[in-house]
């Protein structure tokens, strides 16, 4: 009877620290929502209120503390993918090809790989293809250089007029745009709904028949990606302002925006070797991006590179805009059940093969250009270079549509090959056809392909200085540059902030 009573008594113990601990895990359980809840319920409750013009993306971080804090970390540098990353890497170093294949235009001086958007000031600032202006009248770039650059530009849009903005040069706004792309881009101050505020994405589809202002949520979290990660150019018909303008008035492949700049007979610049007149890409990644089996699926930019996360209960958008391959549990694993190695062996796969075809097309198009260059220098004539230069001309565009678009490979990776060996066969049309150019002037021998092994080189062979540009840019940051910083501080120190 002593031992059933013992066990009785123990067995009572278990049940009753069995109790206990259910009952305080619960407790911690109701707590967690109760917090959860609170949280989620007050989050975003603002905590001051500022003014309309206002740009500065940590003041908008005071309502909005989550969004800021991944924001910031646009600022960080250590992903290195396969191919570019978040760091800075010099292009023309790593690519001295580049140097010829722009040979008289600003990106033959200077192009880096693009860091996060904390850096688009900063990036565009130092950048020798913004020279060093000693004055705000002082050339080289007019000011719709900053487009994409700032919220500032929105303001400096509102206060002035959008037409009033593309007048003048850089160096008149250096003062005014010194806030990072962030908040105020995307964003409706009041109800921080998502909203397009530069005025030349709502006028392209506008020249198409549509009305972007009324399309879905869904379709905006790309929408305010595409008002800068499209293919642009400066229309100059007025012949007072660089105003923004997007090709699409027949469509957004290749093949139509070059129609579109055929037609109006533009061009970005005229190349210094070749005498080409030539079309520079900018980044067409919406328009490749809308190509692709993603876009097809419905999923958006934000998707993949702004995906939802969740703190505290509270669900919201992931502000740190990165490259999906550093983020692939919640951007690819979201949708995707393979494993991460995978996911991001597929992507290299398709980026080696492209890039393996893209680089063909490089040495094809440097060869093209040293060829015409002889040819022009053996006594050809415009009637007997036309056709070749066309040819070059387009067959650089095909390249550079590619090479420019963010992406392309994992975009849109069919029509991204698709489009460079287009490429390829334009650029063998034009050795052909200066094959026969120079054979008439006596040239026989095959034309030696140009020592531009290093960036150094490549520049040398162009006829560019470089040093002096460096010495030059130094010079400007040392002394232009502090000057537009106080008068950002000064305007800036006016702009009230309340605390609720």
């Amino acid at each position: 009877m002593k031992s059933e009573s013992k066990k009785r008594t123990f067995s009572t113990w278990i049940i009753f620290g069995v109790t206990v601990v259910v009952v305080f895990l619960l407790g911690l359980l109701a707590a967690s929502i109760v917090d959860r809840r609170a949280e989620g319920e007050f989050v975003y409750k603002p905590k001051a209120s500022f003014e309309p013009q206002e740009t500065r993306n940590q003041v908008w971080g005071i309502n909005f503390p989550r969004e800021y804090q991944s924001y910031m970390k646009t600022a960080d540098t250590t992903f290195r993918s396969k191919y570019n990353g978040s760091a800075m890497i010099d292009m023309l170093a790593v690519d001295p090809r580049l140097v010829v294949l722009w040979a008289g235009y600003g990106f033959s001086k200077d192009y880096n790989q693009g860091r996060g958007h904390a850096y688009a000031i900063k990036d565009v600032v130092n950048s020798l293809r913004t020279g060093a202006p000693k004055s705000a009248e002082d050339g080289p770039m007019p000011s719709t250089c900053w487009t994409c650059k700032s919220p500032d530009v929105v303001r400096v849009m509102s206060e002035k007029g959008v037409r009033e903005y593309y007048t003048g040069t850089w160096a008149s706004l250096g003062h005014e745009i010194v806030n990072p792309i962030g908040c105020a881009d995307c964003h409706d101050p009041q109800s921080m709904n998502l909203r397009i505020t530069r005025p030349t994405l709502i006028e392209a589809f506008q020249r198409q028949g549509k009305d972007i202002t009324k399309v879905s949520h869904q379709e905006m979290r790309s929408l305010v990606c595409a008002q800068c990660h499209v293919e642009y150019y400066f229309d100059k018909s007025d012949k007072k302002s660089n105003y923004l303008t997007l090709p699409w008035d027949g469509g957004m492949t290749m093949e139509a925006m070059e129609a579109y700049y055929d037609n109006l007979g533009f061009s970005d610049w005229t190349h210094a070797l070749s005498k080409a007149p030539m079309l520079k890409a900018q980044h067409p990644d919406y328009e490749l991006y809308t190509m692709g089996v993603h876009a097809d699926r419905g999923v958006s930019c934000a998707d993949c590179h702004m995906p939802y996360k969740s703190e505290g209960g509270q669900k919201f958008t992931d502000h740190h805009i990165q490259s999906p391959l550093n983020n692939v549990a919640n951007s690819c694993q979201v949708c995707h059940r393979e494993e991460t190695a995978k996911l991001i062996a597929n992507v290299f796969e398709r980026q080696d093969k492209i890039i393996e075809n893209r680089d063909k097309l490089e040495e094809l198009l440097v060869r093209a250009h040293t060829e015409a260059k002889l040819a022009w220098d053996k006594g050809a004539t415009e009637q007997m270079m036309s056709g070749a230069l066309t040819d070059i001309r387009h067959a650089q565009w095909r390249w550079d549509y590619a090479a420019a678009s963010h992406g392309a490979s994992f975009h849109a990776p069919l029509e991204t090959s698709r489009v460079i060996s287009k490429g390829i066969e334009k650029a063998q049309e034009a050795r052909l056809k200066l094959t026969r150019v120079l054979n008439a002037l006596g040239v026989v021998d095959e034309v030696p392909y140009p020592d531009i092994d290093t960036k150094e080189k490549a520049q040398a062979y162009i006829g560019l200085p470089a040093e002096k540009l460096k010495a030059d840019k130094n010079e400007f940051l040392k002394t232009m540059l502090p000057q537009w910083v106080e008068a950002a501080k000064v305007r800036e120190s006016g702009w009230k902030v309340t605390y609720l």
